[in-house]
């Protein structure tokens, strides 16, 4: 890995921990939420939070402009397709063949 590669990991992970730390000081109680929606949306702020931090250490030789656009052309994240389980059936019926 040469030198440039080490100080953009450097700069994604300072930048990471400077922005997740003052996010998880506001949502602290979203975090530990026993609501898995909750939960499941701060994590995706992270999620972002991340992105932001790459995208930002990655561009150092944009201007604040072109950085700032290159973070609102991403595409979304797209949030995880949850399945249901099919309903069990109903005690007494028989089943269709």
């Amino acid at each position: 890995m040469g030198k440039k590669d080490a100080s953009s990991i450097e700069n994604r992970v300072y930048l990471f921990e400077s922005l997740a730390s003052s996010y998880v000081a506001a949502a602290s109680e979203v975090l530990g939420s026993e609501d898995p929606e909750a939960r499941e949306r701060a994590r995706r702020v992270l999620a972002e939070l991340a992105f932001v931090s790459c995208v930002v250490a990655d561009t150092e030789d944009l201007s604040p402009e072109e950085v700032r656009e290159r973070v609102l052309s991403s595409p979304p994240a797209r949030p995880p397709v949850r399945e249901k389980p099919p309903a069990p059936p109903r005690p007494g019926r028989k089943r269709d063949r």
